[in-house]
């Protein structure tokens, strides 16, 4: 039996690299990536810098539902919520689009995270006689809202301004979503910057795991439960979605995937001498 000589683990070594930097962009590409939170709108359940994973398949099996946390990409209404200025050298560049691959890099500018609120044919509005948001006239207790992070009852409602909790009704158009952040003070959302075609939606946050004493799932809350998974009678189909525009946010599975590719060629070799011996 020809034994066939074995590559050294310093000419292996840039193959594993290779091979977790594709499987890398493959997973940040279709399945599962890392959201960096860049403003306080969703206080406080998430916060400033935090990390959440978010689900990029889940949209295609099925509808999204009231009372999950979506990242979009916000139309040309919206106004970006990242605004820090970014180097244009070409090292900047280079290191920006590398860390976008792998998921390094910031949030793009047009990159929202916010809570679904309405559904096509939903009628959404604020305020009821104890200050609630209702949907469809149903009053929603909303328990992840702290206090002091709602928005002012006493103002009026100001075109193109989110200061105030009041807004007139909303009736959701077909294929399109009513979203809002739960620090509604300071959200900039669907209350004055319309709503979201529910195809711009990148994915569901589904778990904080960054920093660690924070990690946390991110479930639907029971308040929404009581609309169960049935879509508004007057809701459209959803359209055919296209192809969706990548966001700048991170996900950092590099590392770990090139452990797993090491792990397993170790294994591997370990396994393929064993044999060997015993042959």
């Amino acid at each position: 039996m020809v034994r066939r000589k074995e590559m050294p683990l310093w000419q292996e070594l840039p193959l594993l690299l290779i091979v977790a930097f594709c499987l890398a962009v493959l997973i940040r590409t279709f399945l599962v990536q890392a959201f960096y939170i860049p403003s306080g709108s969703m206080q406080t359940t998430l916060e400033i810098k935090d990390r959440v994973l978010v689900n990029k398949v889940v949209y295609d099996m099925r509808d999204p539902l009231r009372g999950e946390i979506v990242v979009f990409r916000g139309t040309e209404d919206w106004a970006p919520e990242v605004t820090e200025a970014v180097s244009n050298t070409f090292i900047a560049k280079l290191g920006r689009t590398v860390g976008d691959l792998v998921g390094v890099s910031r949030p793009g500018e047009r990159d929202f995270i916010k809570r679904v609120i309405g559904l096509p044919g939903d009628k959404v509005a604020c305020c009821d006689a104890q200050g609630r948001i209702t949907v469809n006239g149903v009053g929603i207790d909303e328990p992840y809202i702290a206090e002091g992070f709602n928005s002012d009852l006493s103002q009026p409602p100001i075109a193109k301004q989110c200061t105030s909790r009041r807004f007139t009704e909303v009736t959701v158009p077909p294929g399109e979503m009513f979203v809002m952040g739960d620090h509604r003070s300071v959200s900039q959302d669907a209350r004055c910057q319309g709503t979201v075609p529910i195809e711009n939606i990148i994915g569901r946050a589904f778990v904080v795991v960054w920093p660690s004493e924070r990690f946390t799932g991110l479930d639907v809350p029971d308040v929404w439960r009581q609309f169960g998974e049935q879509q508004p009678a007057a809701a459209a189909a959803r359209p055919v979605p296209q192809q969706r525009e990548q966001p700048a946010v991170a996900t950092n599975v590099f590392p770990l995937l090139f452990g797993v590719v090491l792990s397993a060629r170790s294994g591997m070799s370990l396994w393929t001498r064993r044999r060997r011996l015993r042959a």
